[in-house]
């Protein structure tokens, strides 16, 4: 098993979220202090740094307009760290492809970080969250079809080492494509997507070979779309499968489990963040059925989830994972056996106010007392995984 460690650069000193509508798309960005900001991006880069120190792998992400993620440009934080650390792979997860104007850009960049670093990049791609298709101006109803499109562009400019090409897809029209620098990687960086619900999206990621990623979800919910996974893969030997399948829980290691809880206390800010209504769920970003369901009561967001339960349920459910590194551990083996097993573990480890000492405290005792275990725990029994 592989262990990767991720934040997406909060911004926490926002005004009370019970004061705005918002977190996100509609908060002032007057409230936002370059000098605090300064410090926060370079905190951020040195927590990373860390993670290669400790022997964990890096995972990036972006967001758009909103306080919950200061990382509006993750191929430049990838850049960063692909000349500064020397051990961890980084995974950018993702390129919101279906809010890109031009998937070439993409290409290069990803194809440029991947030689920086000397073939250490995973590259992810995203739909993109609800409420930034409205800067983004795209159509809800055409993201699923844009972000396919656009990663068949990527991939044939990374493969296609003979020439310029040129492409005709339903949205974008390409001439004289050539990409250069190509990939370190041959064919190319490994391809993440992430999905929570459409199993036929997720049947076609596990068709393609990539790896599927699921974020914050119940283990019920998990293990469903898992399964479909595993159902359409194209791998023979279910070790490989495994290998491409990836989960992300909060997580939070302390001394003590008293310490423990207040550090996820701190980092369950993030699931609370608020988001005005008429950003959540544009019309067409969803399944009808989907809809119907949340109409009967039998969808609630993980904002619910935690009035509702709280931490308790949380951490019963997986969401969240936190506790003494024996904890930790005995929580992440029970939530695999839940889920039918996963090859990478996503941790977001910071987030909100959970300060610099704090995070280096946990992300340690996760590297030094809990990693161990769970590489030989779920050590992958294939050719060529010794180096995991």
């Amino acid at each position: 098993m592989y262990a990767w460690h991720f934040t997406e650069m909060p911004y926490p000193n926002h005004p009370d979220p019970d004061t705005v509508p918002s977190v996100r798309v509609s908060l002032p960005s007057k409230h936002f202090d370059p000098k605090l900001g300064a410090e926060l991006y370079n905190r951020y880069l040195d927590e990373h740094l860390l993670a290669d120190d400790l022997g964990l792998n890096i995972m990036l992400n972006e967001h758009h307009q909103t306080a919950t993620c200061l990382d509006v440009a993750a191929p430049l934080s990838g850049a960063i760290l692909a000349r500064q650390t020397t051990k961890a792979r980084i995974c950018i997860l993702g390129n919101p492809m279906a809010n890109r104007a031009d998937p070439i850009r993409v290409a290069e960049e990803m194809a440029m970080i991947d030689v920086i670093s000397k073939g250490r990049l995973d590259a992810g791609f995203v739909r993109g969250v609800p409420y930034e298709v409205f800067a983004a101006n795209t159509n809800p109803t055409q993201t699923l079809e844009r972000l396919w499109e656009g990663i068949d562009l990527c991939v044939k400019a990374w493969t296609t080492h003979d020439g310029p090409f040129n492409f005709e897809g339903k949205y974008w029209h390409k001439r004289q494509v050539n990409v250069w620098p190509r990939p370190y990687q041959d064919p190319h960086p490994p391809v993440w997507i992430t999905g929570s619900s459409d199993k036929e999206n997720i049947r076609e990621v596990a068709r393609r070979g990539f790896t599927f990623a699921m974020f914050l979800q119940p283990h019920e919910k998990v293990k469903e779309m898992f399964d479909a996974y595993r159902e359409s893969s194209i791998y023979d030997d279910p070790e490989e499968t495994r290998r491409h399948i990836a989960y992300m829980p909060l997580v939070a290691t302390g001394e003590t489990e008293e310490e423990a809880e207040g550090f996820a206390k701190k980092i369950a800010w993030y699931l609370q963040a608020k988001t005005a209504p008429q950003f959540r769920n544009p019309p067409g970003y969803v399944p009808v059925a989907f809809n119907v369901q949340a109409l009967k009561g039998k969808y609630s967001g993980r904002t619910d989830a935690v009035r509702a339960g709280g931490m308790d349920y949380l951490k019963e459910q997986g969401v969240m994972i936190y506790g003494t590194p024996d904890s930790v551990f005995e929580q992440i083996k029970t939530f695999y056996h839940n889920v039918g097993g996963f090859g990478q573990f996503l941790m977001m480890q910071q987030a909100g106010h959970l300060d610099h000492n704090e995070t280096v405290k946990s992300m340690s005792l996760f590297a030094k007392e809990v990693y161990p275990r769970l590489r030989e725990e779920f050590a992958f029994k294939i050719k060529g995984a010794a180096a995991e």
